[in-house]
Formats: structure tokens, C-alpha cells, sequence
């Protein structure tokens, strides 16, 4: 997300601003933002109650793919029973989330190949190793390509939401505010998200 998408705004923020400095961590662990001086984040799936403000800036799916030469091999799935390509990180690892309802379902799944990016498990897929599953801006470009399709679509979990944080206080910072105000709307776009 951050390479893709907010790095990009960014840099087209600091063209405007040009009396503006950032300091951009691209990270996936929770930074505190309180304790580590840290003006703004990008949170993904629901937040806890906290004084934290919070802007939705998407909502993403989380999407199972494969490469077509993997399919054609070993057919359609119906159910996660193929290899698999799992990513030990931030949110998948080897249970996988299935199912629209209020309660979805984690399901164990069999990997074949365990690497510790998105970027390896989507590059895996794409050569052919198995499925994966990907946030959805993240193939998005190579299920276009047809270098991956999508599987199992009626039983993805609801889409993940994902919103820029900052805490509560009584006057937003100018410099906060002023990147509030340019980066919403080019995320939203960037992403595809629609405000209620």
C-alpha cells in the first residue's frame, strides 16, 4: 500500500507544499502514535474503540489467485484443498478467512510454499506455485494482464477496511490538516473508494 499508492501521493503533496518535510515509514507492524511522535498511519481491518480520529480511505478485498497455467493444471477449486502459498506476515499466515456472514470462517490451509512478503506469495502464484491470497490492490493489475485469475469469489470474507488515523486532538496541526485535506480524496480515487 505504501509503495504503491501512498509513496505517490506523497511525493505529488511535497510538489505542493514546498515549504512541507516528511518522514514516511513504510512498516506493517502498528506504530503508536502517541508514543513514537508519529503524526498520521494507515490502519487496516476494524479498529477498537480509542481516541484515535479515523478517515476510511477503502475497503479491500481479500482475494485468493492463482496463475491460469496453475488452474488449467489443476482445475477450479471448490474448496482450499490445492497447494497453497502463504504469507507469514501481517495478516494471512496459514489460516484463511472464508465466507460474507458475521462470523466468517478460518480455515487451516495446507502450504506448500510459506514466504514472509505479499509481494513473494504474488510472484509465486503468478510462476505457477499454488494459490495465494492478496489484498485485492495488489493484483488487481495481473488479473487485468490475465497473468492471475480470481477463485473462490463467493466465499470471500467482507472486504477489509482500511482508514488513516491520527489522534484526537483539540486543533489539527496546519501541516496535518493541509495533508488530510490532499491525500483523502487521491486515495480514495488511487483506491476506488466511494464515501458514504
Amino acid at each position: 500500500m505504501g509503495q504503491m499508492h501512498v509513496v505517490p501521493v506523497v511525493v505529488e503533496f511535497l510538489r505542493t507544499y514546498a515549504d512541507i518535510r516528511v518522514r514516511l515509514q513504510l512498516t506493517d507492524r502498528n506504530v503508536n502514535l502517541l508514543e513514537e511522535h508519529v503524526d498520521l498511519a494507515i490502519r487496516f481491518g476494524e479498529l477498537p474503540d480509542s481516541s484515535m480520529i479515523a478517515t476510511r480511505v477503502a475497503l479491500l478485498r481479500q482475494v485468493l489467485c492463482a496463475s491460469p497455467t496453475y488452474v488449467k493444471v489443476r482445475g477450479v477449486p471448490t474448496k482450499v484443498s490445492h497447494d497453497c502459498v502463504t504469507y507469514e506476515g501481517f495478516w494471512t499466515g496459514n489460516y484463511w478467512a472464508f465466507g460474507t456472514n458475521a462470523i466468517p470462517q478460518a480455515i487451516r490451509v495446507s502450504s506448500r510454499l510459506v514466504v514472509d512478503s505479499s509481494e513473494a506469495a504474488i510472484i509465486a502464484a503468478t510462476a505457477g506455485a499454488g494459490i495465494a491470497r492478496a489484498l485485492s490492490y495488489q493484483v488487481d493489475n495481473l488479473v487485468e494482464t490475465g497473468a492471475l485469475v480470481t477463485l473462490l469469489e463467493a466465499h470471500e470474507p467482507a472486504p477489509m477496511p482500511v482508514n488513516l488515523i491520527y489522534p484526537s486532538q483539540r486543533q489539527v496541526p496546519l501541516k496535518l490538516r493541509a495533508f488530510l485535506d490532499f491525500s483523502v480524496p487521491r486515495l480514495r480515487e488511487r483506491l476506488g473508494y466511494q464515501s458514504a
